[in-house]
């Protein structure tokens, strides 16, 4: 265990009534040893984790753990507990207690190590010999591996030798007759722990029941993918994961049971005979069954509001790459040719490389073929949200014909849906084996593109098609205080969650808008609200960090020389640590901010073509002075409301003195994914 874990870092009389006072207990110690910059950061990074999943075992262990930026190195430290400490495992408290710190960027080697860790819990001799080891060293020089477990306690040789016995006995039976074969692959949040216990509790069950079982561990530190033969030859698939399968269609075909992490801990026997009777029935779960993609990123007993949410957001995610290089493109074609350049002739007749009119004309007409992506994106890349790649040939078929019939967004996010939803239809009904190989490629395909087609061109296409062009002459008409409102009401979207669901939905209506051949006033002024409103969030907080940096951490400070550069990108993002520390103040001033420079610029009157760019697209914008003099003022509003808001409570200590605690309302770790899991 390298020195992740001294005598210091032990305490074999933990007092503790409470999970996070063991928590506090063990994580003080790293704070001693200068292995903690942030004792309440740290502990709000633990319990962020633990929120996610409770981190109590069966045996009577609990593995608190986190990565976190207030950690300086991968660090271990043990408590044992005589009274015990709930942390959430089925068969009561825990007595030996791990609690496991990774710094945010924690290099392979030690998360290696500490999955080694991870392991050795499931080894009964080990966890014996920690409750009978007298002392701190010698605890310590366990876990590092210095002392074998045997030789604190023998206790677990019966248990070892059954062990032997039970490999023994498959080395028999595969003389006799090949045994059974399984795959399975573990994951969980943090792909510290529960990965690596999860794969040893597998393989030690699949050993006592005579498989042959081979794990795939998909954790922090990497991982190996599996033999293509060895998934070939399997006769059933274990999947025990609580964060997506990476590349989940290797495994296609195949009798397959999927849990989340913990019950590949606690239950492996009874999945191995799950999965060995889906077998012998015939039971094929993972291929047209299996999750989709976005299924896979969601938490166990989601409702279908989130469902649809995450399917609609996998379809704009697709789409913003294609809308930020066809508006850029076509906006450029607009900066150097002129707005008549969009009725130049096509550059396949008529191009010369001597005339920056060309040129421009080029420009605009690949940006056009890049926008007209746009609706057949959305619409194909919601279907395969919903059904996997099956649905993406109907998804954009849909959405071509959306566009074919001027149904534009709205019946591109229709075709999407419908076409994702008889996918998934056809995928339900039973079928021979015989046919299911030409099932993906010939008859999911063909029926449920001739249904969507049906749907679009003759039954809901000419609803939907009205409701855009009504929607279009609405916009059309906005003006004075309607147009102001409107401004405001998007500022708000945008600074909602930075970047998130809200945020989406308002940059999507706006790009949606310029997204034709020939926009209007009003789309490009919706367009021009919605960037101007979303630069406010990391301007305000990098220009807060710069006038009164004793109310902010170091490590805010730094961020805020970063959201400079950010904020003027157009990328609403770099406001997210300060608002995941302190969202009671961050969110709501960014939002008043960016209500009054969205409003500010539609009363200015100022219109955008670009969908991207910020202040290096401002000599595509309609009265540029103005509209950054609306930026300006949203910045600056935002900026007082957070230094006046952050001065009400005490300053952060982390700013005036490094490592101790930060005020802080919500753990910034959990904002970035690689360092929440």
């Amino acid at each position: 265990m390298s020195e992740m874990i001294t005598a210091d870092l032990v305490d074999l009389d933990l007092s503790a009534d409470t999970k996070e006072a063991a928590a506090r207990a063990l994580a003080e110690r790293m704070v001693a040893q200068g292995r903690v910059t942030d004792l309440d950061g740290f502990l709000a990074d633990v319990a962020a984790r633990e929120a996610q999943m409770p981190t109590g075992l069966d045996g009577g262990i609990g593995i608190p753990h986190c990565r976190s930026e207030y950690v300086t190195e991968p660090s271990l430290a043990f408590g044992r507990s005589a009274e015990g400490v709930d942390f959430g495992a089925p068969d009561g408290p825990a007595d030996l207690i791990f609690l496991i710190a990774a710094p945010a960027g924690a290099d392979d080697a030690h998360l290696t190590i500490l999955s080694a860790l991870a392991r050795q819990l499931m080894n009964a001799e080990f966890t014996s010999a920690l409750r009978s080891v007298g002392d701190a060293e010698s605890a310590a020089a366990l876990i590092r591996g210095d002392e074998p477990a045997g030789s604190t306690d023998s206790a677990a040789t019966p248990a070892a030798a059954s062990a032997g016995a039970a490999a023994g006995s498959t080395d028999t039976a595969a003389d006799d007759d090949r045994p059974f074969r399984i795959v399975a692959v573990t994951s969980c949040p943090t792909g510290i722990a529960h990965t690596y216990m999860a794969a040893e509790s597998l393989e030690n069950a699949g050993r006592a029941a005579g498989v042959e079982l081979v794990v795939e561990t998909q954790g922090s530190a990497g991982f190996t993918r599996l033999d293509p033969s060895v998934i070939a030859a399997a006769d059933g698939v274990i999947f025990a994961h609580d964060v997506p399968v990476r590349d989940k269609a290797r495994f296609a075909g195949k009798p397959t049971v999927d849990v989340g992490v913990k019950a590949g801990i606690n239950r492996p026997a009874e999945l191995i005979t799950e999965v060995q009777g889906k077998a012998e029935r015939g039971e094929v779960t993972a291929g047209a069954g299996a999750a989709t993609p976005v299924e896979r990123g969601g938490e166990p007993g989601e409702g279908y509001g989130t469902m649809l949410r995450k399917w609609l957001m996998s379809g704009v995610s697709y789409m913003v790459p294609f809308v930020a290089a066809g508006g850029l493109l076509i906006a450029l074609g607009f900066a150097i040719g002129g707005y008549e350049i969009k009725s130049a002739p096509s550059v396949m007749q008529h191009f010369v490389w001597t005339q920056t009119d060309s040129w421009a004309a080029l420009m605009f007409q690949i940006g056009a073929v890049a926008f007209g992506f746009l609706v057949p994106v959305l619409a194909g890349y919601i279907a395969y949200g919903m059904a996997d790649r099956p649905g993406l040939v109907p998804g954009f078929v849909g959405g071509m014909i959306a566009s074919t019939i001027n149904a534009g967004f709205l019946g591109g996010l229709a075709a999407g849906l419908i076409a994702g939803g008889v996918v998934l239809a056809i995928q339900k009904v039973k079928i021979p084996k015989s046919v299911r190989g030409i099932m993906p490629v010939v008859v999911i395909p063909l029926i449920s593109t001739a249904i969507v087609g049906f749907l679009m061109f003759v039954v809901i296409g000419k609803p939907i098609a009205s409701a855009q062009k009504g929607m279009t002459d609405w916009l059309n008409g906005l003006s004075g205080s309607n147009a102001i409102l409107l401004g405001a009401l998007l500022g708000l979207m945008m600074c909602f969650d930075l970047g998130g669901p809200v945020n989406k939905v308002a940059y999507t209506f706006a790009t949606a808008g310029i997204a034709v051949s020939n926009p209007s006033d009003s789309a490009m002024k919706i367009m021009a609200a919605v960037m101007a409103a979303g630069m406010v969030p990391p301007l305000a907080m990098a220009l807060a960090t710069t006038v009164r940096g004793k109310l902010f951490t170091e490590t805010e400070r730094e961020n805020g020389k970063a959201a400079w550069v950010l904020g003027a990108s157009f990328i609403s993002e770099g406001a997210i640590p300060f608002a995941a520390a302190d969202p009671l103040r961050v969110i709501p001033s960014s939002m008043v901010g960016g209500a009054i420079t969205g409003a500010l610029s539609m009363a200015f009157g100022a219109t955008l073509r670009a969908p991207h760019g910020g202040i290096f697209v401002v000599p595509l914008i309609g009265s540029p002075f103005l509209y950054l003099i609306a930026i300006a003022v949203g910045m600056c509003v935002t900026t007082a409301l957070v230094v006046v808001l952050k001065g009400m409570r005490k300053p952060a200590a982390g700013a005036a003195a490094p490592g101790a605690p930060a005020d802080i309302s919500a753990p910034a770790a959990d904002a970035k994914q690689p360092v929440a899991a």
